[in-house]
Order: structure tokens, then C-alpha cells, then sequence
């Protein structure tokens, strides 16, 4: 029994020398390069909302996000966004365009087993967990600055 242990450990010992290292540095550049520029490119789009199309800063947050989630569900349907985000790693999960990557690669995959229990079913079983943590996130705040309100 404990030759069996002892053979255990050292093959745990030798597997872990061949087993390739992580390129975190250049995985963290790459990560911060193409969400960056994510980002960048929302910014940009906010400052086209507010210069040629008369929204203000406040407003210009709406259209900004619509076209950044078209954009995103536009390359995943085209099977680009799928290679951003192994190229990228993390970098692509940028909030938006990292969800609605998520909810129509879901739709994609699972077309074939209709509109209702494939497209509709997969994506709100990702989407659901993500709404009902926002909703309540949003009371709990709510609830806290409530009562720090009624506290002052």
C-alpha cells in the first residue's frame, strides 16, 4: 500500500516538470490590448453619438452599448469573435461584447433544436443567472442606500 503512495507521489512529482508554463505576461498583454480596445472603441462611438447625432453624455451611453452588442453578435455569427477571444483570452470578455458573444454563440449552437427549447433555452439559461444577480445586486444597494438615507 505505501509503495503505491510513494509511486503516486513521484509520478505527480514528474508530471508536473513537463508540463508546459503559462505565458501569463504575454497572455495579461494581450488580454489588456484587446479589451482596451474594446473599450476605446465604445468611447469613440459615445463622442460620434454626442458630436453628429445630438445626444448628450447621459443619453449617448444607450445607442454606444446597442452597437456594441450588434458589433459583437455580428462576429460571432461570422466565427471572428471566437478567434479575438482566443487570441485575447480575457481581454474579450469585456462586460457587453463579452455577454452578447456568450448569449448568441449559445443561440448559434443550439438552433438545430428550434426557436423555443434551442435558440430561446440556451441563451436565457445563460442570460437568467446574470439577470436575476443584477436584479438583486440593484435592491441591495438600493436597500443600503435607503437606509443610510433615512440614517442622515
Amino acid at each position: 500500500m505505501k509503495q503505491g503512495v510513494k509511486s503516486q507521489e513521484e509520478y505527480q512529482k514528474r508530471a508536473k516538470q513537463h508540463v508546459p508554463k503559462r505565458p501569463v505576461v504575454s497572455n495579461s498583454i494581450r488580454a489588456f490590448l484587446v479589451g482596451g480596445l474594446i473599450c476605446e472603441m465604445g468611447q469613440f462611438l459615445q463622442q460620434v453619438f454626442i458630436t453628429y447625432f445630438g445626444f448628450n453624455e447621459k443619453n449617448a451611453g444607450n445607442p454606444t452599448v446597442a452597437v456594441l452588442i450588434f458589433l459583437a453578435v455580428l462576429l460571432t455569427g461570422l466565427g471572428v469573435y471566437d478567434r479575438i477571444g482566443q487570441w485575447s483570452g480575457a481581454g474579450s470578455a469585456v462586460p457587453v461584447t463579452g455577454f452578447a458573444n456568450s448569449m448568441s454563440s449559445a443561440a448559434i449552437e443550439h438552433r438545430s433544436e428550434g426557436l423555443v427549447l434551442g435558440v430561446g433555452g440556451q441563451m436565457f439559461k445563460l442570460a437568467g443567472p446574470v439577470i436575476v444577480f443584477g436584479t438583486v445586486a440593484a435592491f441591495v444597494i438600493a436597500l443600503v442606500k435607503h437606509l443610510f438615507h433615512l440614517a442622515s
